[in-house]
């Protein structure tokens, strides 16, 4: 199905204990913020380099107005002297998450910096990234580790009460890189579909040469 994440790619990932990879995409949507964040923070001090996309759909444990009124008086704390010295309050969901993961690193000392420098968080999905393959965590899934019946809002949620603009524009993004990405699926199919097609056309003059290749080991029955 279009825009879905492929099961088989982030069961292969050897991704929550071990292996390495060029590069992990991870898709945001329907994972717990701090249990995604301590498997990212992990995974970058290893030396992994990881994109994380749809971050206004990561989720928060409790419910939108508890968490609204946690992060309400969390904006409150400044420095007295000189507010522009920090702490800063990032309202946009993909900072919100980045902030979370730093938390878990090191940032001080210089391992911690490069590390974070390997994370890279967006809302929505950026058109490099609607063509690659895309990997959930499954122990960080919502469904899996929240008990039923548990309240639970979105990132992306939290973040609008508290100032965040672009909501709306970021949802209207997603509508049409999904209508995208149904049109290019279905290009895919039409593709294979004819590729089965001329693969099983030729048989009739390839059998004689596909029985020779088998019995030497090689797999040619593509079909």
């Amino acid at each position: 199905m279009p825009g879905h994440v492929n099961s088989q790619i982030s069961g292969n990932i050897k991704a929550q204990d071990g292996g390495f990879r060029r590069l992990i995409i991870i898709d945001g949507k329907g994972h717990l913020r701090g249990r995604l964040a301590a498997f990212v923070a992990k995974k970058l001090l290893q030396g992994q380099h990881i994109v994380v996309v749809r971050c206004e759909q990561i989720n928060i444990s409790g419910s939108l107005y508890r968490n609204k009124m946690k992060y309400m008086e969390f904006k409150r704390k400044r420095m007295n002297t000189n507010p522009k010295k920090g702490p800063f309050h990032y309202r946009n969901p993909a900072r919100m998450f980045w902030r979370t993961v730093r938390g878990m690193l090191p940032h001080m000392l210089w391992r911690g910096r490069q590390a974070l420098k390997r994370l890279h968080v967006y809302e929505g999905i950026p058109p490099r990234y609607h063509a690659r393959a895309r990997v959930v965590i499954p122990k960080c899934m919502t469904y899996i580790r929240l008990e039923p019946g548990r309240r639970f809002c979105s990132l992306g949620q939290v973040a609008a009460e508290v100032g965040w603009k672009y909501k709306q524009v970021v949802e209207d993004l997603e509508v049409k890189r999904k209508e995208k990405s149904a049109l290019a699926y279905e290009k895919r199919k039409e593709k294979a579909a004819l590729r089965e097609k001329a693969i099983k056309a030729a048989k009739p003059e390839t059998a004689e040469f596909d029985k020779i290749l088998n019995s030497l080991g090689y797999r040619v029955d593509f079909a």
